[in-house]
């Protein structure tokens, strides 16, 4: 009896090993992670099953939040650009191409005419988005990854729920993992003000939530009466503002006035119906844009919800499209593949790459597989700056004085496959030059890397950045 429990038990397992890497060959990723996971799953049979269960799972097809089944959202008041008119804007074809190649694969609608206001620092940032909130007469909408529970935070805890009690439509949306640490009391003292509070994805126990813990909403998104609204890569902590033991964290965000605030509160909105369940509807969240200066901006949004990896292919593309030069902040730089290419052929055609990273980020696991990544990067003909001033948590990107990208979006396969993220696209000359003028600025506290002191590393360092650029996929 005991030898035929034994043997169902294995022949079970064997059943169970069999039908999951049917299901991971049927989705036809990678090949290379194909292999990699049906490795794991053979060399660590149990542990690697449940590791499959909470992170190898593809749910770009299974659509964790699903835009088209908010049909409503479709039909609200929100003004774009007709894109037939885009030469009006940019006669540069790669240009266009990319606004087009974003309206089509994650239906980024063009937005003209904004005011754009550029912040890089905590203290310019906290100050612009208490200023907008204080001023809020209908509704603040507001999502971070992180709210920390800290000296910041609390202030805008406590203006949230001054605006709450004045009558104000609070909603905020925030990553349960991303704010392990918020306490209860936060969260309540902010929902007895009459403020609406949801967490996004929440840790449950069923086997069919628990598996999505890897899925994160990393977006930073903040819309206040429908006319003011920002987006780009700082959470609500300290650290940006006082520093920590990294030092003061540097980081880039965007103000936004104009029709493109439209594009931001869309995204919020899909956002909190699939956080509570319920649309938020009203002519209110949609009012009619003030005329700024000439632009376009496009808030591009990607996750394992999108039918496309769309903010990987709009920054491929933008990348291609350079002919002068490409300056680049990222804390990670953990690439894909197609991210990677780009890089490398615009670098060997003669554009001018810059790369700027922090000495130190807050994982030093990342900062190794980071490393791993830079001696083809150099050996291609980009220059590589390491900031020293703290720790650099920018994502912002500068293409040829006319394309500016900035969101929550890190340049690697973290942020382009399993988080939730959003960046503004803006076509403007004026904004790409600040934009330029801001990195070149940050390079006075950079030391640069070259080829020869990169290579001569020792042969042990190199071998744990190899081992953690293995891990690269869950950092």
């Amino acid at each position: 009896m005991k030898h035929v429990f034994t043997t169902l038990i294995i022949l079970l397992y064997l059943y169970t090993l069999v039908t999951i890497i049917s299901v991971l060959l049927l989705e036809n990723r990678n090949p290379v992670k194909s292999i990699s996971w049906v490795l794991v799953l053979l060399f660590l049979p149990v542990l690697g099953m449940w590791l499959y269960l909470l992170f190898g799972q593809d749910y770009r097809k299974k659509k964790i939040i699903s835009k088209k089944s908010i049909h409503h959202i479709n039909n609200l008041p929100v003004p774009s650009f007709d894109l037939e008119k885009l030469d009006t804007i940019t006669k540069e074809k790669n240009q266009i191409n990319l606004i087009k190649l974003l309206n089509s694969n994650g239906g980024s609608a063009c937005y003209a005419n904004n005011k754009i206001e550029l912040l890089t620092d905590g203290e310019s940032t906290f100050n612009a988005l208490f200023d907008a909130i204080r001023g809020a007469k209908d509704h603040i909408h507001i999502q971070f990854f992180i709210f920390d529970d800290d000296i910041i935070s609390n202030k805008l805890r406590e203006l949230l729920i001054l605006k709450a009690k004045e009558g104000v439509r609070v909603r905020m949306i925030y990553d349960y993992w991303g704010s392990f640490d918020l306490s209860k009391k936060y969260v309540k003292s902010l929902t007895d003000a009459g403020a609406y509070v949801c967490p996004f994805l929440p840790f449950r126990w069923q086997i069919s939530r628990s598996n999505k813990i890897n899925y994160r909403n990393h977006r930073k998104v903040v819309v206040v009466d429908g006319e003011i609204g920002f987006i780009g890569g700082l959470n609500v902590a300290d650290r940006y503002r006082y520093g920590n033991k990294l030092g003061t964290w540097r980081d880039t965000f965007v103000k936004i006035e104009g029709a493109a605030v439209h594009g931001l509160q869309k995204l919020f909105i899909i956002d909190w119906y699939f956080v509570d369940r319920k649309l938020i509807e009203g002519n209110q969240y949609f009012p009619k844009s003030y005329v700024f200066e000439q632009n376009l901006i496009q808030i591009v949004s990607s996750g394992p919800d999108s039918d496309w990896p769309a903010l990987m292919h709009g920054i491929a593309s933008a990348f291609m499209s350079a002919t002068k030069y490409i300056y680049i902040h990222s804390p990670y730089f953990m690439p894909t593949d197609e991210i990677t290419s780009c890089i490398q052929m615009a670098a060997l055609s003669g554009v001018d790459v810059r790369l700027m990273i922090p000495v130190c980020s807050d994982s030093r696991f990342s900062d190794a597989s980071t490393a791993s990544y830079l001696e083809k990067t150099l050996e291609a003909g980009v220059r590589v700056f390491r900031y020293k001033n703290g720790f650099l948590h920018s994502k912002a990107m500068v293409i040829d004085d006319f394309i500016s990208i900035v969101g929550s979006t890190n340049l690697d396969e973290r942020s382009f496959e399993q988080n939730f993220e959003a960046n503004a696209f803006i076509y403007d000359s004026i904004s790409a030059s600040r934009l330029r003028d801001i990195f070149v600025k940050d390079i006075e506290n950079c030391e640069e890397l070259t080829l020869e002191n990169w290579t001569n590393r020792n042969r042990r360092q190199k071998l744990k950045e190899s081992f953690a650029r293995l891990f690269s996929p869950l950092l």
